[in-house]
């Protein structure tokens, strides 16, 4: 509904099961938001605190419960993660761990597909209730039960042909007999950090075996640990009751809830909130200062990007193993150089050719290559990590073309170079060279060797992000851009054009940083061919440096900003006088 429609209405809020919207605030009207500027306005927001009414339908009827939220405590992240509490959803597979975890943080961050076995790592991301903020955790689903191969390929959707070539069916097979214990591992990590454990069930299956079990394992191990186990699938209030009673036999009172639509999960906040600590904010720092450059890990599948992250952060915090697709989601995690800069890691799923997704079916693992995009769009350097027995394929050009359009710096990472046979002194020479040939469109990258398996050169993927993170954010002085660009047409003029005009570059100035952006002031854009435009970029990389970030080079004519200025321009005394007599 636009602002034009509810003028002159009050600002109101509206929560629902849980879904926060506006509630009252008389001083500000929708007349007074039209005449402030947007930042303004968000500034305004964050500086309130409403009183947040929510009807909360649960076991014992609807129930109104009133909050009071501060908004300046939100959106600026002034609390870093690894501070607030965690909250681990598990419970097996296809209960809708992901669907609760995207509903509780407010985004579509866990892929969510109708077939057991899609999340296989940990996914974290922050949500908060009233004036508790915390750290949700999504796990895989915990597979407690003896199971065939072909039951366990059946409940985690494994392929033991799809990107497996050359290795062979008993390692195949050993790699599927290992992935339910590398899934468990993963949430019983979650499990032992967290403060308060969701324990989820599906409504509609009604009790398992393999609920019992997970049952007997949580309070086994973690009867000291605030569980809340939550009967999901139950739309219905009314039969979520008759669902849930099927659960009382697990030793925990049971909540109807429904990560579909809403309902119940304001009252399982409730439950999760009284159990933890509220963080205290900290100090705000500067925009940059509270700058954390974000790294993306991209590539095929089985080119060792979980191996990378795993051995950056010195953890288990992926599953690794050579069954292909195993990474489904984009798994963030915080990490910490050598030098306390702080960084974002996000390790993606392979991404394999279209066409052969296509053939596959698989709507699965279309998602998880379109997540890989997407953290490619929201990263500041990739990584974009080869084979080096394999070397470049079409597929490395093809993501190195989009790195390239995305304006991204880059890390070119050759990973298992220690299965490179008979390596010497000019071996890295050759190597570089075949690399700069195949993959032209990042020749300005930087190229690291590494062995994530044995954490050989690791580091430096680090070391050498950081670099093109400096480069990126680096802005040149007007005068020297512009002795830059003076020596460069001194050594080569521009071209004359079949008419007999040439180009001249009036001016140079940096208009922007991430990626950084030059716009030449010249009088005629089309008299610069893109032969030239390619000359004058290698010559700022070589006199002013900018290793590892594409740089944008826009070129503005004279006659357009003549005409841009004059349309602009106020009319004359003359003219006025004129315009005054008609």
């Amino acid at each position: 509904m636009g602002l034009g429609r509810l003028r002159s209405s009050p600002l109101q809020l509206v929560s629902i099961r849980g879904k926060v919207s506006i509630i009252q605030d008389q001083d500000l009207t929708y007349d007074a938001m039209e005449e402030l500027d947007p930042c303004d306005i968000m500034e305004y927001f964050r500086s309130l605190s409403y009183q947040v009414t929510v009807w909360v339908i649960g076991v014992k009827g609807m129930r109104r419960v009133d909050h009071v939220i501060d908004c300046s405590r939100f959106g600026n992240d002034s609390i870093p993660n690894h501070l607030l509490p965690r909250v681990a959803i598990v419970g097996r597979p296809n209960v809708g761990k992901s669907a609760l975890f995207n509903r509780l943080v407010g985004g579509n961050n866990a892929i969510v597909v109708d077939e057991p076995g899609v999340t296989r790592d940990r996914l974290y991301g922050r949500a908060f209730w009233g004036d508790c903020e915390f750290m949700v955790v999504d796990t895989g689903g915990v597979l407690t039960v003896s199971k065939s191969h072909v039951d366990i390929k059946d409940n985690l959707a494994i392929s033991t042909t799809i990107g497996m070539e050359g290795i062979s069916l008993a390692f195949r097979e050993a790699a599927i007999a290992r992935m339910p214990s590398m899934i468990e591992r993963q949430a019983t990590f979650a499990v032992e950090e967290a403060a308060v454990i969701i324990f989820l069930v599906d409504g509609q299956a009604g009790l398992t075996t393999g609920d019992v079990e997970i049952a007997d394992w949580l309070r086994r191990n973690y009867s000291k640990k605030t569980t809340i186990l939550a009967v999901n699938k139950c739309e219905s209030p009314r039969k979520g009751i008759l669902q849930a009673s099927e659960f009382w036999s697990l030793g925990f009172p049971p909540l109807p809830i429904s990560a579909l639509v809403g309902t119940g999960t304001g009252e399982l906040l409730e439950l999760v909130c009284s159990d933890l600590k509220i963080v205290e904010d900290l100090e705000i720092l500067d925009e940059t200062d509270n700058y954390v450059p974000s790294i993306a890990i991209v590539g095929r599948p089985n080119v060792g990007k979980s191996s990378i992250l795993n051995a950056l952060v010195g953890e288990e915090r992926t599953i690794v193993s050579p069954v292909s697709g195993t990474t489904r989601d984009a798994i963030d995690t915080e990490f910490v150089g050598p030098d306390g800069q702080k960084f974002k890691l996000i390790d993606t799923a392979g991404i394999r050719r279209k066409a052969a997704v296509a053939s596959l079916g698989s709507s699965t693992e279309a998602l998880s290559v379109n997540r890989a995009f997407r953290a490619i769009r929201r990263s500041d350097v990739v990584t974009l990590v080869i084979e080096a027995l394999a070397c470049i394929t079409e597929q490395d050009y093809k993501i190195a073309d989009r790195i390239e359009k995305e304006g991204k710096g880059c890390v070119i990472v050759v990973n298992k170079w220690d299965t490179i046979p008979n390596k010497n002194q000019q071996t890295t020479t050759y190597y570089e060279q075949d690399v700069r040939e195949k993959l032209r469109i990042l020749d300005w990258a930087p190229i690291v060797y590494s062995t994530a398996t044995s954490g050989f050169s690791v580091e430096k993927i680090i070391l050498a992000a950081t670099m093109v993170e400096k480069e990126r954010s680096r802005r040149l002085s007007t005068s020297i851009l512009n002795q830059v660009v003076q020596e460069a047409l001194a050594f080569k003029s521009p071209p004359r054009s079949r008419a007999g005009k040439r180009g001249h570059v009036y001016y140079t100035t940096q208009a922007a940083i991430r990626p950084p952006t030059f716009v030449f002031f010249v009088n005629d854009a089309k008299l610069f061919p893109s032969t030239y435009r390619r000359y004058m970029e290698k010559q700022l990389r070589a006199n002013a440096g900018f290793s590892g970030t594409p740089i944008r080079l826009l070129w503005r004519s004279r006659r357009k900003l003549e005409k841009d200025s004059g349309m602009n321009a106020q009319p004359s005394p003359a003219q006025q006088k004129n315009l005054t007599l008609a």
